[in-house]
């Protein structure tokens, strides 16, 4: 009889990563520089083309500069060094970053770049694209992770099987380990409609973030690389099909400022929600980011948030693994994220309702507590707010 051929132990690695958006890889950077043995499961061939976060706050750039990226976008950002809140043409209050630290402008597809390419550096291979995982089985030592490799279209074309020591899901608000764990997804206050679109800055500020707090729903807007701005908008629902001119007229409308619809990006409406995970672990599975906590993208802190996620979780993995890779991992990592997700969502919160629709005594009281922020003591710790610096 012939001999029976010998199968190869599949390796275990030390963490894979479900996620390779950029909280998911500035964690497995940050794992990867450690020289630990990290694996990152992305369902996507590509990166998403879809206009989405741009603003780099002080922390979130501390977090980037651990893995070396700090001089890479700096040079790829704008720098906004300030902001001016105006109601009807009236300046309510301004403020400077400059104590605070100026916040950056990048567009996300960019920041997903950079962080890629540092990866591929740092060790190659580690990104896996064309990966959906489906299941998470916790042996009580290790993790298994069951997914299928998909084609373009979505179809699978064969299985995979991944062991590791631990299982982070970085698989955004949407996370299926989250729903497969059980995890309950509490809602909190904070919910509004918005719609936002890039065009050229015709502004004459190119490193000021301009808050319109009008009757009618906030107008935003921010400078960005390539003499663009990105302009964001309080609807009361969104239409059916956002277009650049329909854009256009609410800017025009409330602001008397000129958004160009000849060059500008195709618009898109988002519905601004805010929830957070019971607890932020299960065995030897972490939530991080997205995953964790859904955070108004008003104030831009949700994608900075997830990134202080990867800092604490990158410690706490590191300690667990030098010891033994122990079952209780997170215990720490859960405690001290979901405080700061829960101030995040406070914070958020306050900013949409500043931000809504106002009339009458109601409109008033609203300038006038921005009259009130935007003087000493109180203009450097809305700017320390704005710049996430809390956090």
């Amino acid at each position: 009889m012939p001999e029976p051929t010998a199968v190869a132990p599949q390796p275990i690695h030390d963490v894979v990563v479900v996620g390779g958006g950029p909280v998911g890889m500035l964690l497995a950077c940050l794992l990867a520089l450690r020289g630990r043995d990290v694996v990152v499961l992305e369902r996507r061939h590509e990166r998403s083309g879809r206009s989405r976060a741009i603003g780099i706050h002080p922390p979130g750039l501390r977090a980037l500069a651990h893995v070396g990226l700090e001089p890479a976008v700096r040079a790829a950002g704008t720098e906004i060094s300030g902001g001016r809140v105006t109601c009807e043409g009236r300046v309510l209050g301004d403020m400077s970053f400059a104590r605070a630290g100026a916040v950056l402008s990048l567009p996300q597809l960019e920041t997903e770049r950079l962080l890629e390419d540092r990866l591929d550096e740092l060790r190659p291979g580690t990104l896996r694209r064309g990966v959906e995982v489906r299941h998470v089985r916790d042996r009580g030592t290790h993790v298994v992770v069951d997914a299928v490799n998909v084609g373009d279209g979505g179809r699978a074309t064969g299985v995979v099987s991944v062991r590791a020591r631990y299982a982070v899901a970085a698989d955004g608000v949407r996370s299926g380990l989250r729903e497969q764990l059980g995890i309950d997804w509490h809602a909190h206050a904070g919910h509004a409609h918005y719609v936002m679109g890039d065009t050229r800055d015709d502004t004459g500020e190119p490193d000021q973030a301009l808050l319109h707090f009008e009757p009618s729903g906030v107008v935003e807007s921010f400078p960005m690389p390539g003499g663009l701005r990105r302009w964001v908008a309080w609807v009361r629902r969104p239409p059916a099909q956002t277009s650049a001119e329909q854009l256009a007229t609410i800017v025009r409308s409330r602001t008397s400022s000129v958004f160009d619809t000849a060059v500008a990006s195709e618009p898109s409406a988002f519905e601004a929600r805010q929830h957070l995970a019971s607890r932020l672990a299960h065995g030897r599975v972490a939530l991080v980011g997205d995953a964790a906590h859904e955070i108004s993208p008003i104030g831009g802190q949700g994608m900075n948030l997830g990134w202080l996620d990867a800092l604490r979780l990158d410690h706490d993995l590191e300690t667990a693994l030098r010891v033994g890779a122990p079952f209780e991992a997170f215990e720490a990592y859960d405690q001290v994220r979901r405080a700061a997700a829960a101030r995040a969502i406070r914070q958020a919160a306050f900013n949409m309702a500043m931000g809504a629709p106002a009339s009458g005594m109601r409109l008033r009281l609203r300038n006038g507590a921005v009259r009130v922020l935007a003087v000493p003591p109180f203009r450097g710790l809305l700017a320390r707010a704005f710049t996430m610096r809390w956090l």
